[in-house]
């Protein structure tokens, strides 16, 4: 396919959720000295176990058997109440006409209510991908390879657009270009390649679109002829590469 593929992740890129499910930590566990802030850093784009895990290891003690149960339920109020877009984004999606997904380390449900709540599921359809789903989470690159193939784009035809550390060493792990969204008055400590921060939704667009056009430069249509019959075959590829010399 030609043209491009963005990968979105969602919480802290498209939706404002990362202080609401660690808000959910606080409320569950009033022993937690952490504020809100200390733990989104500790915690942003991580999967669930290994946290419960860190979470029982601060605390000296274990977390009752249903408390990922009663952790889902209570993001789930806080989002219903709460949940809204990242500042810009709904004008970021407007502006944005390439092919478009979501790949989520969250289960498929809690994705499908942050869209619904946020009010951003008509831009993406079912192009949904959860790492429940799929058995990858970041930093692997198994998502974002999925999303990709999913979606009928090649590697390098993709880019993907995080917030978090894992997220873009997933990406390039994938050998995917990534755009790291930094909040204003955050700063990143990623190094995993040549990921682009950018602080403003507004500023995604014309990323993109350079993106775009670099990919599209990079596809290059040649074709082989194979004695005897000579019929043609057509080949395309996102990358550069050496062309080989048909075969006369």
């Amino acid at each position: 396919m030609t043209g491009i593929c963005v990968i979105f992740d969602l919480d802290g890129t498209l939706v404002d959720s990362e202080g609401l499910c660690n808000q959910a930590f606080l409320d569950l566990l009033p022993q937690l000295s952490d504020t809100v802030e200390t733990l989104i850093q500790r915690y942003r784009g991580k999967k669930l176990a290994p946290i419960l895990a860190d979470l029982e290891n601060r605390l000296c003690q274990n977390l009752p058997d249903a408390f990922e149960q009663h952790y889902r339920q209570r993001v789930a109020e806080l989002f219903s109440r709460e949940l809204k877009p990242m500042p810009g984004v709904v004008e970021m999606l407007e502006a944005t006409n390439f092919s478009k997904c979501i790949a989520s380390s969250g289960p498929p449900l809690k994705i499908r209510q942050a869209l619904q709540v946020s009010g951003l599921a008509p831009y993406f359809g079912d192009s949904i991908f959860s790492s429940y789903d799929v058995g990858s989470w970041k930093p692997e690159p198994g998502l974002f390879q999925y999303s990709a193939n999913a979606m009928g784009f090649m590697l390098g035809q993709c880019v993907v657009v995080e917030d978090s550390e894992v997220g873009i060493e997933a990406a390039a792990a994938a050998g995917m270009k990534a755009f790291q969204y930094v909040r204003k008055g955050e700063t990143s400590s990623c190094r995993s390649g040549d990921e682009v921060s950018f602080d403003d939704m507004s500023q995604l667009p014309q990323l993109l679109a350079h993106f775009a056009s670099n990919a599209n430069s990079n596809v290059i249509v040649f074709k082989i002829i194979i004695a005897p019959s000579y019929r043609p075959v057509w080949i395309q590829t996102a990358s550069k590469c050496k062309i080989p010399s048909p075969v006369e």
